[in-house]
């Protein structure tokens, strides 16, 4: 894959170094000389990721990062810290700075292309939650910012380790950290425990007794509830050419032995955070795809995306050459339970309606708020006559029972007037479909109520009603 680099060094030398080999690789490569510049750059020109040194004057690396992580605008850029320095603490520094990896010169190749290409592609990932959840929401995208106030400790970790004593000591350092750790020493039982509760980072070894510990990173990925999980792994410095096909099946950050508390700390706090950052901006794309197409009070679609739904149905028909049917229908006497109890009522009765209208139809229908008190049912690969019976048993099924409503002692019966139109042609609208049912709803009222009316058939369900079919 492709992403855009941003190499920042005072040194032009090492510029033009990282500058020719990323760019042998096809990456696209920006390039500035000193804090400030970076982080100006930063915001205006959106890299995939940022490569940084760490000792510069005026501004070094670690400012940099901090600034980074610290702006909405640039929170959500990966920085890998490429220097000379090779002290633990350093990377610690970094690390606490908000760095997502710490790369030491004379940089080895192998790492840095497999390290920009799981970070970019994280980042494209992020990306697509971001703008996905800005085209559903009305309010902004939630900022990179957010990060801040997301913790990286208390997390439960699966530490996968055959050795009893490196386990011990791994467990050891985590819970000094906060951490609550699960440990498994082969392959068959730690895909087991992750089937049985749930984990926000994995820790694995290369080694895992006679095991390969990727074996176990492939399975993880392969799984749809682990497939987000963060892994962290523990490999030999020697071992380094394997971390290549480690990260291109989705480990996400890696620890060399021997290992370092404090660095061990850093990074799964690092990846535990991301980790929380990424679910909470799921959720917050789900929460607000579910606002953007389902009606708050009753919990079903909403009038917007039955329309689009509709008009997809009906083009269906071109290919499958089936009818799509519609029911829409009307709470009788609706403004008197208004009237007589209170909206508050009401609003439970609209609830009740919406909800005996879900539990009695198939999967494949949908049922969503019109406007009011009026519904539509959409009902693909259904002509008009089986539609008119599924009508009449909603009628009944409304009309059988009267709602109870938590704050009337009283029950209130309620029915419903319903309106049946098909159509096969695909090249008919959404709104002439439409229209046809409402037309037959009114007729349905002006018979009475409680009925049920087909724009093909007429006067299904309700008194003196004939049957289908008649």
């Amino acid at each position: 894959m492709s992403a855009r680099i941003l190499v920042v060094d005072d040194i032009p030398a090492n510029v033009k170094l990282l500058e020719v080999k990323l760019t042998a690789e096809y990456f696209e490569v920006l390039t500035a000389y000193d804090g400030p510049t970076a982080l100006e750059m930063a915001e205006t020109q959106s890299p995939d990721l940022i490569l940084t040194d760490i000792m510069m004057p005026g501004m070094d690396g670690f400012e940099v990062c901090e600034r980074l992580k610290a702006s909405p605008a640039t929170a959500h850029i990966p920085v890998v810290m490429v220097t000379a320095l090779s002290d633990v603490s350093d990377r610690v520094c970094g690390l606490k700075a908000g760095a997502d990896d710490f790369l030491t010169k004379p940089v080895n190749d192998v790492a840095l292309f497999a390290r920009v290409r799981s970070l970019a592609r994280l980042k494209l990932m992020m990306d697509e939650l971001r703008i996905r959840q800005a085209a559903v929401n009305q309010q902004d995208v939630i900022s990179g910012g957010g990060m801040e106030e997301i913790t990286g400790t208390g997390a439960r970790i699966l530490l996968a380790e055959a050795s009893v004593l490196n386990a011990e000591r791994i467990k050891g350092y985590l819970s000094e950290d906060d951490q609550i750790v699960h440990t498994e020493r082969n392959i068959v039982d730690a895909v087991a425990a992750t089937n049985r509760q749930e984990f926000e980072l994995l820790v694995v070894n290369l080694h895992l007794g006679d095991e390969d510990g990727l074996r176990l990173c492939s399975q993880i990925r392969s799984q749809k509830h682990t497939r987000h999980m963060p892994i962290l792994l523990i490999l030999e410095e020697d071992e380094l050419p394997r971390l290549a096909k480690g990260l291109d099946l989705g480990v996400t950050d890696y620890l060399i032995k021997p290992v370092d508390r404090n660095e061990l700390h850093a990074r799964c706090r690092t990846q535990v955070r991301r980790s929380r950052y990424h679910e909470k901006l799921r959720q917050i794309l789900q929460t607000s795809v579910s606002m953007a197409y389902t009606d708050p009070l009753t919990s079903v679609y909403n009038r917007r995306y039955m329309n689009a739904h509709l008009e997809r149905k009906i083009m269906e028909i071109a290919e499958t050459a089936k009818p799509v049917s519609i029911l829409m229908f009307d709470i009788d006497q609706f403004k008197g339970v208004n009237d007589s109890f209170g909206h508050k009522v009401g609003d439970e009765v609209l609830k009740g309606v919406a909800k005996r209208a879900s539990d009695c139809l198939r999967d494949s229908d949908m049922v969503a708020r019109y406007g009011g008190e009026e519904f539509v049912v959409i009902m693909p690969d259904t002509d008009e006559r089986v539609a008119a019976r599924v009508g009449e048993r909603l009628r009944q099924t409304i009309a059988r029972e009267s709602f109870a409503v938590a704050s009337q002692a009283q029950l209130i019966p309620m029915t419903i007037s319903i309106g049946c139109a098909s159509t096969r042609d695909p090249m008919e609208t959404s709104e002439s479909l439409l229209e046809r049912a409402d037309e037959v709803l009114y007729k349905a009222k002006d018979l009475g109520r409680n009925r049920v009316v087909s724009s093909e058939l007429g006067l299904i369900g309700g008194e003196n009603a004939r049957a289908v079919g008649q």
